[in-house]
């Protein structure tokens, strides 16, 4: 694949993941910023089909420009969102470089929710809570919830990825 071609590739998926992040936002939450985050299914899939690079580069792209669409930039919503996108990235990446085939799509999907979710949760303490017990309280949903979410999330992906290694295949 060109360079030229990997850029419109990485572009694609960035707007598919923007577009998805603003359906997403319509959707009404079951408890105030808490998502699905169903764009990350875009993330996942970057990474296992065009690698680390173009899978960070997926999640800059998203949530800068989703951040610009919901006027959350540069506000506390939009650092969490990306401190828990890049948190996520990067520790999917870091389980698929280290150990490649302990874990499907699936189990990559709930780590990368896990570290979303738990640096998400760092950074609101950081700059709106900074009490610990609500966060003490509050961490065990949350996580239980990205856990849900990356499994649903790990499916979809791992279905849509083997269906375009599929059609990717030299014939």
């Amino acid at each position: 694949m060109t360079q030229l071609q990997n850029k419109y590739q990485i572009a694609l998926l960035s707007a598919f993941a923007i577009g998805i992040h603003s359906i997403e936002n319509l959707l009404p939450s079951p408890i105030p910023w808490l998502r699905f985050g169903f764009a990350n299914i875009i993330t996942l899939i970057a990474l296992y089909i065009y690698g680390f690079r173009a899978a960070f580069t997926v999640t800059l792209i998203r949530t800068f420009i989703s951040s610009l669409i919901n006027g959350t930039f540069p506000g506390p919503a939009y650092l969490m969102s990306l401190g828990g996108g890049i948190a996520a990235t990067i520790s999917m990446w870091l389980i698929i470089y280290l150990i490649p085939h302990l874990f499907s799509a699936v189990g990559i999907s709930v780590i990368g929710a896990f570290f979303h979710n738990t640096i998400q949760i760092f950074i609101a303490y950081l700059l709106l809570i900074q009490c610990l017990e609500p966060v003490i309280l509050v961490s065990p949903l949350i996580i239980l919830a990205g856990t849900i979410a990356g499994t649903i999330n790990g499916i979809v992906a791992e279905f849509v990825i083997a269906n375009l290694k599929n059609q990717l295949k030299p014939t």
